[in-house]
């Protein structure tokens, strides 16, 4: 049964207004669209359909650099919007997707677009671009808006123009473009969505009716399961609410998989540091977003089986809230997590690592190539890389490049920290055989050493994305709020995974 009343909020709005995503001519977009990009390289002839040469343009302040729009307006058709891309040597995918951004933002009362893909060679393939347009398109005019008019759609169509002899490749690149725009859109409603309207078990419910739709086995596990299977990591953080916890188990099962990784969420659904109260401010507020890890994992698989991916892959989110009260975790407390472990509790604002644990013990129990877990987890890695890179550690060399290669390609770039593990001795505990917190340097490393505990010693990285979850503005295609950063990563890393090697070249049993 739902727990959803009727004063609550959709929490997955993106959801509700299907976006007509298509390829055809120029003629068409002229007659069925109000503003159609067109791309100008630096160092290239200027498009026809512009109506201007390049010293008008110039006269404009407009001479096809990265990073340059211009706006012309039509009485008799779709405005124009010139965009540069600068020579074909500085032209990128993540530049395409940023320009397509920049574009929709350009013309934000226009709700039919049109993007060209250019003719000639610009260093990115026809399906790339097209994917990159896609992408940049409709994930900047994605919103999470609860006042009137929220269900006013802020796009209905996107066409992107290219010849005949391109269509077939730009067609690939569009559906790919909109599966993972799709995506990317879920998690960030998911973590935009306010803490009292999605708890633990509405998120639950939400992971059935996508996860099912795409594909996917879902298990959903209550409080008396947990307790039957000895979480104590996600029982304890969850013993101040009053809200049940949820542990949700994903499976991708492509036949005869090439790998097989599991993923691992952090779901606090809302965390307000427990006994060890967070101040009151700004970032307080943005505690709802602190399941960004169980959204990423989530969003990420419902893409796979409509991508190819040929990977099994198998997820857990970790789901509770974190909340004081007269029954709430203690410091001093001892937990018993699901691999046995016993961690002391120095505080309870340091909740993630606990629920994270026994995610990645269960994942330890079933055969796997890699383990890779995704948090919102440390204020210790947003000072340390801000708002655009996250962090990443690992115990395999290959897990953690595998992953850097896949931040690279989607433009949400990650950066390897030492997993020092002289450091390790700050969680010694004279209690238990851990605690669940460092001293006061080196913070995110002490966190991930935290998690290497829980692994047995496969294949595994962490992601911290404590920094890249939130975004103060809009920026290329990251909007304001909760980004969705690492869902595509997520994407990228489960489509091109390969087997990590041990030391002696073999792969990993």
């Amino acid at each position: 049964m739902s727990t959803t009343t009727k004063d609550d909020f959709d929490p997955i709005p993106s959801t509700r207004h299907r976006i007509h995503v298509g390829v055809g001519s120029l003629r068409q977009a002229e007659q069925e669209t109000d503003a159609i990009a067109v791309p100008v390289a630096a160092d290239g002839e200027t498009p026809a359909e512009l109506g201007s040469d390049p010293a008008a343009l110039a006269s404009a302040g407009f001479t096809g650099q990265r990073g340059q729009s211009l706006v012309q307006p039509r009485a008799d058709g779709p405005v124009r919007v010139a965009v540069g891309i600068g020579t074909g040597r500085e032209i990128d995918v993540a530049l395409v997707r940023d320009l397509a951004a920049d574009f929709a933002r350009a013309v934000p009362y226009h709700r039919r677009l049109a993007v060209e893909v250019p003719s000639g060679d610009v260093g990115v393939s026809v399906a790339d671009f097209a994917q990159a347009v896609t992408e940049g398109v409709l994930l900047a005019r994605w919103r999470y808006f609860l006042g009137r008019d929220a269900d006013r759609p802020t796009l209905e169509s996107l066409l992107v123009v290219a010849s005949d002899s391109d269509a077939e490749q730009a067609r690939a690149g569009v559906e790919r473009g909109r599966l993972v725009a799709e995506a990317c859109s879920l998690g960030r409603d998911l973590a935009n969505c306010p803490a009292a309207t999605l708890s633990a078990v509405r998120m639950a419910e939400i992971a059935v009716d996508v996860g099912t739709a795409s594909g996917l086995e879902v298990e959903v596990y209550d409080k008396d399961q947990l307790i039957a299977m000895g979480c104590g990591g996600l029982l304890g953080v969850n013993r101040g609410s009053v809200q049940p916890p949820r542990m949700v188990r994903l499976r991708y099962q492509p036949e005869n998989p090439t790998g097989r990784i599991a993923l691992i969420g952090k779901g606090i659904m809302y965390d307000s540091g427990g006994i060890s109260l967070k101040p009151s401010d700004e970032s307080h507020a943005q505690m709802k977003n602190d399941m960004t890890g169980a959204a990423t994992v989530l969003a990420s698989m419902t893409a796979l089986r409509d991508l190819g991916c040929t990977a099994a892959v198998t997820g857990y989110l970790m789901c509770t809230d974190n909340m004081p009260s007269g029954s709430a975790m203690m410091l001093g407390d001892v937990l018993r997590m699901r691999n046995g472990t016993t961690v002391e509790v120095l505080n309870t604002d340091a909740e993630g690592r606990l629920v994270m644990a026994d995610g990645l013990a269960l994942a330890t129990e079933e055969p796997v190539d890699a383990i890779v877990d995704i948090a919102t987890l440390t204020g210790a890695c947003l000072r340390t890389f801000g708002i655009e890179i996250a962090g990443v550690m690992g115990n395999h060399a290959a897990v953690v490049e595998q992953l850097r290669r896949a931040g690279d390609t989607v433009d949400e770039p990650v950066w390897e920290l030492p997993l020092h593990r002289s450091y390790r001795s700050q969680l010694d505990s004279p209690i238990a055989d851990m605690t669940n917190m460092g001293g006061v340097n080196a913070g995110s490393i002490t966190a991930a050493l935290f998690l290497e505990e829980f692994v047995g010693g496969l294949p595994w990285a962490h992601i911290d994305i404590a920094g890249t979850a939130q975004s103060p503005e809009a920026k290329g295609w990251r909007n304001k709020g909760a980004t969705g950063f690492g869902t595509r990563l997520l994407i990228e890393f489960a489509l091109r995974f390969a087997r990590p090697r041990d030391g002696s070249g073999a792969a990993t049993p």
